[in-house]
């Protein structure tokens, strides 16, 4: 695709849309906050994967050759960030070792093995790099010295922590700028560490327990001990992405010490500690700008409610196969729905996604062997309609829930049969439904469109007709319909 494309960006950082403009173009610099591998990613947690891995497919639609850097925490998230503050409670990695009678690099090792496994099943894209933290402590370390000579760093018992009442004297800005809350610009975090110099002040790098022997620890200038949750997405970028390392691992103090990094993602809980610490922590060492552009997904919501592990709908992807969903369907379940909005997610809307994404199969399939004909000139400018309105979709801050309309619509139009095909194909470059792998189609019955279809039966075999008749109407409402045999019922999707 063209370069001369234009795409537009909501920008965190400056809470407008913007025409996105890459510092060294067609080279892109694209950096995403991965998971803590401590237990199993969450259907939410891939809901923020996924935009950024619809980013990263549009920028190479687009034409831009894209450097894209995911990291894998499995060090230094500890359980206080569950209550506003990470620099407190249990390295999750190694509480979960404890819980399950593993080691720490044990844990980290499956689930690293369990989230690429999903993340393979949702049709993501590989970045460039997968940098882990516990391979990365060297830059780390080096980051943190160069931020103590600066003189942004100070020692209390637990640990060194970054100033952030020094940075913002220091670099004139403000912390906190990219955060919406006003807790975090004004200083006003709950008070938990009264050693602290500011409730605002967050750790580099945690000393270990003297009545803990911890499994992950390394020797460091002030200390045993290990690194700051924030501190390893600040090295890592820049090692990978803004050229703040040499090939040593060693912070570079002469010359270009960072190159500002294009895009950075996340979830929108990032947004408001974790990612803003990166900035001043990356700032604070450079003095230059660290990233352009800031783009973060909203949260996912479970039957209107906010999902979590203690409310017992924190669903993973094998929850979701478990109840006889494939996981693409959950993919075309978020393409639905613009990553900045809402996403509500239920049974329901995932067995309406899992019909829909059968139906657009059969349409793609039905298409591929076609023989080719001669466009008319009416139908050519039909095809560049459609594919000039999914680019401009797509540029438009990513708006897969209006390019999959126009795949539909380009679908159901006059222009001939393979060159649906070959839209289709095209446009699932960015959409990522893995439609030039079908074979055939093959449907897939959820769960619980299985259980209402034995109710149905037993209602049935009951002489309850009436009652019957009632779930039918109800399985035809979630996209199937079903057909009373001599040999049986047949259940299938309803045809459009």
């Amino acid at each position: 695709m063209s370069l001369m494309a234009d795409i537009y960006l909501f920008n965190s950082l400056t809470r407008k849309k913007e025409i996105f403009e890459p510092i060294n173009s067609p080279n892109v610099g694209m950096y995403t906050c991965g998971p803590t591998v401590y237990d199993y990613a969450t259907i939410g947690n891939f809901r923020s994967y996924l935009t950024a891995d619809i980013l990263y497919r549009s920028l190479q639609f687009f034409g831009y050759q894209v450097n894209y850097v995911m990291n894998l925490t499995d060090v230094g998230h500890l359980t206080g960030d569950n209550l506003g503050d990470a620099d407190l409670g249990k390295d999750r990695v190694e509480e979960s070792a404890k819980i399950q009678g593993k080691t720490a690099w044990d844990i980290a090792k499956f689930y690293t093995e369990a989230f690429l496994k999903d993340f393979e099943a949702l049709n993501m894209k590989l970045p460039k790099v997968f940098s882990k933290a516990t391979d990365h402590m060297t830059e780390q370390i080096e980051l943190i010295k160069r931020l103590e000579v600066n003189g942004l760093t100070y020692k209390i018992n637990d640990g060194i922590y970054f100033d952030t009442t020094q940075f913002e004297k220091t670099t004139g800005k403000k912390y906190g700028e990219l955060s919406d809350l006003d807790k975090i610009k004004e200083g006003a975090r709950v008070e938990v560490n009264p050693e602290k110099k500011n409730a605002r002040d967050f750790a580099l790098w945690k000393f270990s327990p003297k009545d803990v022997k911890r499994q992950m620890e390394w020797e460091s200038p002030w200390g045993t001990g290990f690194p700051g949750w924030h501190i390893e997405c600040s090295a890592m970028s820049m090692k990978y992405l803004g050229e703040g390392f040499d090939p040593f691992g060693k912070f570079r103090v002469n010359g270009e010490q960072s190159r500002t990094i294009d895009i950075h993602t996340g979830g929108e809980d990032l947004r408001q500690t974790h990612h803003p610490n990166e900035i001043a922590q990356a700032e604070g060492a450079t003095g230059k700008p660290f990233v352009k552009y800031w783009l973060h997904t909203t949260f996912l919501q479970v039957d209107g409610k906010r999902m979590g592990k203690s409310l017992g709908n924190a669903y993973t992807l094998t929850d979701i196969e478990k109840k006889g969903y494939e996981p693409l369907a959950l993919r075309y379940l978020f393409l639905n729905t613009h990553y900045k909005e809402p996403l509500n997610f239920t049974w329901d809307s995932l067995t309406s996604a899992s019909t829909t994404l059968v139906k657009l199969r059969e349409y793609t399939i039905s298409f591929r062997d076609s023989n080719r004909t001669i466009l008319s000139n009416e139908k050519g400018q039909k095809i560049e309609h459609f594919e000039e309105a999914f680019r401009k979709a797509i540029g438009d801050d990513l708006n897969t829930p209006r390019a999959l309309a126009v795949l539909w619509e380009g679908l159901k139009s006059n222009i001939p049969s393979e060159d649906k095909y070959d839209m289709a194909l095209s446009f699932d470059e960015v959409l990522g439904l893995g439609l030039n792998k079908i074979s055939q189609v093959k449907l897939i019955i959820p769960e619980e469109i299985s259980k209402l279809v034995a109710q149905r039966e037993s209602l049935r075999k009951e002489g309850r007709f009436e009652d019957a008749d009632k779930i039918r109407k109800t399985i035809e409402k979630l996209g199937f319909e079903i057909k009373d045999t001599p040999d049986g019922t047949i259940t299938n999707t309803k045809k459009s």
